[in-house]
């Protein structure tokens, strides 16, 4: 199972519903919806966005995390990326652990490292 196939049926089953009570709100068939929990899907790894952008609006799901869990940007994303290219390459360049410092000093993480008391 994906990740993204995981939150799906997360999100679902906290709704409380069944894969046949959510398929027609999401047009799309039970079998089909999970093929996509299990990561199943005969064409492609991950539903088209526009079944994503439904399951997001029907689940009360932030949209962004599904499409990031499909391996998609989103557009919000992408927009920023247009706008400040040279951010991302930059960022795109940096190693792992570059990333991380980024991020804890951004305040995004906590620093994984304890300090030693004195």
């Amino acid at each position: 199972m994906t990740a993204f196939g995981e939150r799906i049926r997360e999100l679902r089953k906290s709704k409380g519903y069944s894969l046949r009570e959510l398929g027609p709100l999401v047009d799309v068939g039970f079998t089909y919806l999970s093929k996509v929990e299990r990561g199943k899907l005969d064409f492609g790894d991950y539903p088209s966005t526009a079944l994503i952008q439904r399951l997001a609006k029907e689940l009360d799901a932030d949209p962004d995390e599904l499409m990031l869990l499909a391996k998609r940007i989103p557009e919000s994303i992408a927009t920023k990326i247009m706008e400040q290219p040279e951010v991302f390459r930059f960022l795109a360049s940096c190693e792992t652990a570059k990333l991380q410092k980024l991020a804890e000093d951004a305040g995004l993480r906590k620093n994984s490292k304890k300090k030693k008391p004195r």
